[in-house]
């Protein structure tokens, strides 16, 4: 019996028996407002074409763009039509159709990059969640500390920049393995040293460049359930997005007031928004640490703030010695075989305590304890931005005071669920 060729379902071309276009109204009374949608395709290699399939092959799947109406519920309006950003991408070069994890993973970039608009940025998207995040004086600079930030969940990642593609930054993705890059613009050169990857996708997505724009408007997030039923909800806009929006930690516990003790500096307030920002476009339930423009460690998705918090932790310590093996060995840390060169790698990572000395933790919701933040502060993270709100702040307060941590409230929790 000839063993099936799993590899062949990852080359299918799904058919999808999704129509043109699909409308959406919202219906009160004889009142109507209704979003029209047309569906998108690509023409590659003479196959005309929308999304290769879904989260999995065999899952058909379709992408569409907002093509007419203008809904407004209550004093909130959507996306106006035509302002397009993925949903209608340039392939510049494909080798195969999209997938629709590709599309989401770049939309999941641009998510976080739009409030991130003022310097050179590069963010690393892997199933909807950032590998690395960080800004930089030019698009190589900024990608390469993304990069390093997580070298090994990085592979096969989107790549998204907010500044043109010169042959530079082209030289460096080229050294690793991506499914997509996107970017306001490419040089032919770059464009010439991409093609030695034939499958890389290549999007030209030329409002990443109005980006900014986007950064308070809002769509509609539709959640499809089990049943078939729909939730609907308006998207997530932060609301702290400078400085003076910050509020320092502060509570009352049986009658007794606590304020903590200290500002964050100029640097540190840097950071905390750039964190906070960036950490609006994680998976809750998440903890990240992030430092000088640049994530150091994201913890996504868990069930209890202490857990991810540690997790966040450890993969700094793990992505440091990794990091300190590509450049000492060449190789990743994995691949290293000598336990002892190991050994050693890892002490360097536990004597740099994962690079968080002197780092920002940003937590998506308050602390139900102190344990939590105990976790950072016990690194060296000197300060922490939180929306605040736990019967139990006061813990916080102390636990931030007691190791001369700044904290500061954004009275506003940014789940990502």
């Amino acid at each position: 019996m000839t063993a099936p060729d799993f590899k062949q379902a990852y080359k299918t071309i799904m058919d999808d028996h999704f129509t043109p276009r699909l409308e959406i109204s919202f219906v009160d009374g004889d009142s109507r407002q209704t979003l029209v949608y047309e569906k998108a395709s690509w023409c590659i290699d003479g196959v005309n074409k929308g999304l290769r399939y879904g989260e999995n092959p065999g899952q058909e799947a379709a992408l569409y763009r907002l093509v007419n109406g203008n809904l407004a519920l209550g004093e909130v309006q959507t996306m106006q039509p035509g302002r397009y950003l993925v949903s209608d991408v340039e392939l510049l070069q494909s080798g195969k159709h999209p997938g629709k994890t590709n599309i989401t993973d770049v939309d999941s970039a641009l998510n976080i990059m739009r409030y991130l608009m003022d310097k050179p940025c590069a963010v690393i998207v892997k199933h909807n969640n950032p590998c690395g995040v960080a800004l930089g004086d030019c698009a190589a600079e900024a990608y390469r500390r993304a990069n390093a930030a997580d070298m090994l969940a990085a592979f096969g990642g989107a790549i998204v920049l907010n500044r043109p593609v010169d042959q530079d930054t082209a030289e460096l993705i080229a050294q690793n393995y991506a499914e997509v890059v996107a970017a306001p613009a490419f040089a032919e050169k770059a464009l010439a040293v991409f093609a030695r990857k034939k499958n890389l996708r290549v999007m030209r997505i030329a409002n990443i460049g109005r980006l900014a724009e986007y950064a308070c408007q809002r769509v509609v997030d539709f959640k499809a359930l089990v049943d078939g039923g729909l939730v609907a909800q308006w998207s997530f806009v932060p609301q702290t997005r400078q400085p003076e929006h910050l509020v320092p930690a502060q509570a009352t516990y049986k009658g007794r007031e606590y304020k903590i003790n200290r500002s964050p500096t100029p640097r540190e307030y840097e950071d905390l928004i750039f964190g906070w920002l960036v950490e609006c476009g994680v998976t809750s339930n998440s903890v990240i640490y992030v430092k000088d423009g640049a994530t150091v460690g994201i913890g996504t998705g868990e069930q209890e703030r202490v857990g991810v918090a540690e997790i966040a932790r450890d993969k700094a310590y793990r992505k440091l010695a990794d990091r300190l093996c590509r450049e000492q060995h060449g190789l990743p840390y994995n691949n290293l075989q000598d336990p002892a060169i190991k050994a050693e790698l890892d002490a360097e990572a536990a004597r740099q305590r994962g690079g968080l000395p002197g780092a920002c933790m940003i937590s998506d919701a308050f602390f139900p304890f102190r344990d939590g933040v105990d976790v950072g502060l016990r690194e060296g993270v000197t300060s922490v931005i939180q929306p605040g709100g736990s019967e139990r702040d006061f813990e916080t307060i102390e636990a931030c005071n007691e190791a001369d941590a700044a904290m500061v409230f954004t009275g506003q929790r940014c789940f990502r669920h």
